[in-house]
């Protein structure tokens, strides 16, 4: 079961060693599809499930791992690993420890059975720190963090002090079942960035490389897409094969249960010294974006929108007459909402000169931004900058050198229907070290 000829096998691994002359290391994310939530296809009983027949779940890890372990990438970062079945956990921590990985593995809140697995290679990383963060929030979602130095000098940086440490994150954020839950998707990627913000000020780190991976369980569409872009990562899939952030169709990495094909599955890369937001002010765009984009499912026009918010009798928008329409949207009023302080700083970035009022001249500038944060470049998910001189030098990062998505097809936009490992596809990106300032 979803086994691979070994022509297909030679032609994915000479795919990730091109151009490493100099050492590189690999990062490969792969959501299995747990056992518990995997649907077989059982006439008489439509809620069959793979983890009632052990030797089919079975046979199908042990393709995973002999995908993973042919592969070797230096980081691994699986999404609905099977945390709940002792039989299993055993073999990936076998398997992968007896080929030289360290592992950790966290489940999601509220004992829902499935969770995450992080490996690294020993002989690539030296693990300096693992952390764990549960959202506590209706999907009992989880992320893992993970600080690691590279224990092996690349040529170019013997005899230096360059610091070659990495923070790596893997998470697998809640699917949106409905327009509510994209509100809690953002939120789980804002509380994570809170994390990471407070893990280096707390170890007193300068900036790292940090690397998101993981099942975002949303489109280069979404609004958690555009969160992470105005953070400053970088799709790393869609910089190896210069894809700006228009070009949503040109591949995919899932077949969801509803029979959906879309690109979900991602590694972030943030180099140091990227251009960054703090969390806070990205936050609140993209609440704001949000915002905006259910106003204009019932308004085609700024004054439409603006007269839907404004209070009555009045020429401008309120506080009252503003919680009102975020209440109206769904985004507050309920548990999954923004809470009370959310809405209050959501307001003063509203209301610019701060007169508890927003005319219509304010409302244009929130409904059509303009600045420089506005008119960064697309083209910034495809470049990477120069190398500084030699002098400036105090860390490193990475450039994306390649990344391969399998099966193939998926990498123009199909989903074959003989793929029965997953219904995800299998990333894998090939990262360069760069001298950074």
């Amino acid at each position: 079961m979803g086994r691979i000829p070994r022509t297909e096998n030679y032609a994915i691994a000479s795919s990730m060693q091109e151009n490493q002359q100099q050492p590189c290391i690999t990062c490969t994310t792969f959501n299995i599809l747990a056992p518990i939530y995997k649907r077989l296809n059982h006439e008489q009983d439509q809620s069959c499930r793979e983890s009632d027949y052990k030797a089919s779940w079975l046979a199908r890890n042990h393709s995973i791992l002999d995908w993973l372990l042919y592969e070797r990438s230096s980081i691994i970062c699986l999404q609905e690993f099977w945390v709940a079945n002792e039989e299993l956990v055993n073999l990936y921590e076998k398997r992968l420890g007896d080929a030289g990985y360290i592992n950790f593995k966290l489940g999601r809140t509220n004992n829902r059975g499935d969770g995450l697995l992080m490996a690294v290679q020993k002989e690539n990383f030296t693990v300096l720190n693992y952390k764990e963060l549960h959202f506590n929030d209706c999907g009992d979602r989880v992320a893992q963090l993970l600080h690691v130095e590279l224990a092996f000098p690349f040529s170019q940086y013997q005899n230096s002090d360059i610091r070659q440490e990495i923070l790596i994150v893997n998470t697998h954020l809640l699917f949106p079942h409905h327009s509510s839950l994209c509100l809690v998707r953002l939120h789980q990627v804002y509380k994570m960035l809170q994390y990471v913000e407070s893990y280096q000020k707390e170890y007193q780190l300068k900036p790292l490389p940090i690397m998101l991976c993981g099942d975002w369980n949303g489109s280069k569409r979404g609004h958690v897409y555009k969160f992470l872009r105005s953070q400053g990562f970088v799709s790393s899939y869609d910089t190896a094969h210069h894809y700006t952030d228009a070009d949503a169709h040109k591949w995919v990495s899932h077949r969801n249960h509803l029979g959906n094909i879309c690109a979900v599955d991602f590694i972030w890369l943030l180099n140091p010294g990227k251009y960054q937001k703090l969390p806070k002010t990205s936050w609140s765009e993209a609440v704001f974006d949000m915002f905006k984009c259910l106003l204009r499912r019932t308004s085609l026009t700024e004054s439409d929108a603006f007269a839907f918010l404004k209070a009555e009798n009045e020429d401008c928008i309120t506080y009252y007459s503003f919680c009102e329409a975020l209440q109206q949207l769904n985004l507050i009023g309920h548990c999954h909402g923004l809470g009370v302080e959310e809405t209050k700083e959501l307001w003063v970035q509203a209301d610019i000169d701060g007169n508890g009022g927003v005319d219509y001249k304010e409302f244009l500038q929130i409904w059509n931004p303009t600045g420089s944060d506005k008119k960064r470049d697309d083209k910034q998910n495809g470049q990477q900058d120069d190398e500084p001189n030699e002098g400036e030098v105090q860390t490193i990062g990475f450039r994306v050198k390649n990344a391969v998505l399998f099966p193939s097809e998926v990498e123009k936009g199909r989903w074959p229907e003989d793929y029965s490992l997953s219904d995800h596809a299998r990333l894998t990106v090939v990262f360069s070290p760069i001298r950074m300032p």
